[in-house]
């Protein structure tokens, strides 16, 4: 094999884990925001931003030390402060319309709305990062916000939705589409800083998820403490079914969904 071939061949290998794992993300989001969603409806929404970022925490600090050797990467300055930047927009900010969405609208259209964080971080992509998508990809992104828009613009009265007010509906929409925007810009900061530094190589991914759980949670529990809501949070320690539905969608979305 020649060494244009080997290069095309590991290339091709790159493109299709890299698919494999956008999809794999897909499924866990899917699988974590129904969790999420009746974990919310039990302690809120702002509960369960805070105590799954915790518990996700906890997964990637375990599988930091087994699969790389270490509890904390070593890295340089600019990179903490990109990836914690990009956890701050996305897993902080971003996560909290994306939870405060499934808790109003549901899992269906909730899960609907933060399908259109890939549309932000094309557009940002293209801004800041130079990334350019063929005609088939802009159209196929077309027709998704199409269908996205239809659906969540549909009347409720589904036998397992619960009827809302035009402002409560809203209100829904707006923290979705905030928290996809939050979610999509904090992507690509996340991208721009795992290149970031003197070396030029990409950071580890599991690295680069740990150090934004990391920022998040610290950026998440000062607005806790600040915001006189601690008692709160911790009373939904207490509610064990809740608790249950968060370790398991922690697993499934802040730990495994993230990390692909």
């Amino acid at each position: 094999m020649s060494v244009d071939q080997q290069s095309t061949g590991d290339t091709l290998d790159g493109i299709m884990i890299g698919e494999f794992a956008a999809v794999g993300t897909s499924l866990m989001w899917t699988t974590c925001s129904i969790l999420f969603a009746s974990a919310g409806r039990r302690i809120g929404a702002f509960s369960v931003n805070s105590l799954r970022i915790i518990i996700a925490l906890g997964f990637l600090a375990v599988a930091h030390v087994v699969i790389l050797g270490t509890i904390v990467p070593s890295l340089e300055g600019v990179h903490w402060f990109y990836l914690g930047l990009s956890g701050i927009i996305g897993l902080g900010l971003g996560d909290f319309g994306y939870f405060g969405t499934l808790v109003i609208l549901g899992p269906r259209k909730g899960v609907l709305l933060m399908s259109l964080a890939p549309v932000f971080s094309t557009v940002f992509g293209f801004i800041f990062l130079r990334e350019i998508l063929g005609i088939w990809a802009i159209i196929g992104m077309a027709i998704t916000l199409t269908g996205v828009m239809m659906v969540v613009a549909e009347r409720d009265g589904g036998e397992s939705e619960r009827r809302l007010s035009r402002k409560r509906k809203i209100l829904g929409i707006a923290l979705g589409l905030g928290g996809a925007a939050g979610q999509g810009t904090g992507l690509v900061v996340s991208k721009y800083g795992m290149y970031a530094g003197n070396s030029g190589v990409a950071l580890h991914s599991l690295s680069v998820t740990f150090l934004r759980m990391l920022v998040a949670a610290l950026f998440i529990w000062l607005v806790v403490i600040f915001s006189g809501r601690l008692g709160k949070v911790t009373k939904g320690t207490r509610d064990r079914p809740a608790l249950k539905r968060l370790a398991a969608g922690a697993f499934a979305g802040p730990f495994l969904g993230v990390w692909l």
